[in-house]
């Protein structure tokens, strides 16, 4: 599948900075079932996740919730050590209002 964006944030560890890639995939389907596919690249493995939906649009805005919710609701995250421009700042991506507790930075000041 066609990557349609992609997002790099940064994981902070003991060997240095690390490059944690958010690729999200141009939706696929067709009548009301579509689907939009995501990796996280996480250094300890890529995550694979998706938004489904009844038309492209759905899918894409779930699968950018469903990417907030993981990286929010991740150790990383919770460590403190990852970033997206300044640390602990927020990532970007729009979350559903029972996360909006976790959000920090810019995040917390649009979303929040």
């Amino acid at each position: 599948m066609p990557v349609i964006a992609k997002r790099i944030l940064t994981l902070s560890t003991n060997t240095g900075d690390q490059p944690v890639p958010v690729e999200i995939a141009a939706p696929t389907g067709s009548g009301k079932a579509w689907r939009c596919a995501f990796t996280i690249g996480w250094p300890r493995g890529t995550q694979a996740g998706y938004g489904a939906g009844v038309d492209s649009m759905q899918a894409l805005s779930i699968a950018l919730v469903n990417i907030a919710t993981q990286l929010y609701t991740s150790p990383e995250h919770e460590s403190g050590k990852l970033r997206w421009d300044k640390p602990r700042n927020g990532y970007g991506f729009p979350i559903v209002k029972p996360l909006r507790n976790l959000l920090v930075g810019d995040d917390k000041v649009f979303d929040g």
